[in-house]
């Protein structure tokens, strides 16, 4: 049954409360999801709680994410306890996006405990027995303040970093952030986030072999003007071969640069993944810029997402995963 959302009042009392905290982001964590996770823990912690952030998959954080967890909160999910009073899931809509982790949410009702969810994603379930969802905020980490700010939480520079690192990418270095938004960086700035470091850190930052990727990656980059509506379509592929020599947030951020062609209105990277089957296995990152709904197209083929950002996994050859998503674009509404 979808829950229904909770008042921050009634959020900041059950934290409070909260002695025994485990913090769960989404497989593949991105800055959004720890950075929200680990801002809350400390937060707790700091409350005298007993807290834990983990996720189900990669093993460990990616580089640049691991520097926001300088008190070493994150655990790998083999170091949880069997049960926890309270288990926080940020970030992810629903159930399935916790991977193997996603069975503790029934244990932890069954066991009489609470789950709270956080989370701003139009697909969320409420999945929760206290539910902090709001569709329009740009990030989880915008949520996270709010309970802070509920419970009176005093900002310092760890906190303020956590939720910075969220915000900027979340909202592709503040492109798509409202005002208040705005604002918000920088009081967390102000509370001691070096947005430099930060943003360096989390967007800029690349090994050498990246260059290489990308080079091999953009030769092949196709563009089609009658393709998303007829307003544009350009896309790229990276195999398994291309990304042989650089980390997952490398290949993460090949989206980041197929999306700046000014011609396009629809962005497609397909990145090769491990099979599961003898056909070819794709993630796909869609992004737009204003008018066509990539979500909806992203959950045409099974996945999901934001108007503007969205993913799904594709299994057979690239050109096919390429057909799908093409139908899928050509149906999806505008905006």
């Amino acid at each position: 049954m979808r829950g229904v959302d909770s008042s921050l009042a009634d959020v900041a009392a059950l934290l409070r409360d909260a002695r025994d905290v485990t913090l769960l982001g989404h497989v593949n964590p991105d800055a959004d999801a720890i950075g929200s996770a680990l801002a809350l823990g400390l937060a707790l912690r700091a409350r005298g709680a007993d807290v834990r952030v983990s996720f189900a998959e990669p093993a460990e954080l990616p580089e640049p994410l691991s520097s926001l967890d300088k008190e070493g909160l994150v655990v790998p999910p083999a170091a949880l306890p069997e049960s926890e009073q309270l288990l926080v899931a940020v970030d992810t809509p629903v159930v399935e996006r916790l991977g193997d982790l996603g069975e503790r949410v029934d244990a932890t009702k069954r066991a009489g405990g609470s789950v709270l969810v956080v989370d701003h994603h139009p697909s969320d379930t409420r999945y929760g027995t206290h539910n902090v969802v709001d569709t329009e905020a740009e990030a989880s980490t915008v949520l996270v303040l709010r309970i802070l700010d509920e419970l009176g939480t005093e900002l310092d520079k760890r906190i303020a970093t956590c939720l910075y690192a969220g915000l900027l990418t979340d909202t592709s270095g503040f492109r798509r952030a409202s005002g208040d938004t705005h604002r918000m960086a920088a009081r967390l700035v102000d509370a001691g986030a070096d947005a430099g470091e930060i943003g360096y850190e989390l967007m800029d930052a690349h090994p050498f072999a990246w260059l290489r990727m990308l080079a091999t990656v953009l030769s092949g980059a196709e563009f089609e003007p009658d393709g998303a509506q007829g307003m544009g379509l350009v896309h790229a592929v990276v195999t398994r071969e291309d990304t042989s020599m650089v980390r997952s947030e490398d290949v993460e951020s090949v989206i980041d640069v197929v999306r700046a062609t000014s011609e396009a209105e629809v962005a497609i990277v397909l990145k090769e993944t491990e099979p599961r089957t003898e056909s070819q296995r794709w993630t796909v990152s869609l992004r737009a810029k204003r008018a066509i709904d990539v979500s909806a197209a992203a959950k045409a083929c099974g996945g999901g997402g934001h108007l503007l950002a969205a993913g799904c996994t594709i299994e057979g050859t690239a050109d096919e995963a390429l057909d799908q998503l093409r139908k899928a674009l050509a149906a999806a509404p505008r905006l």
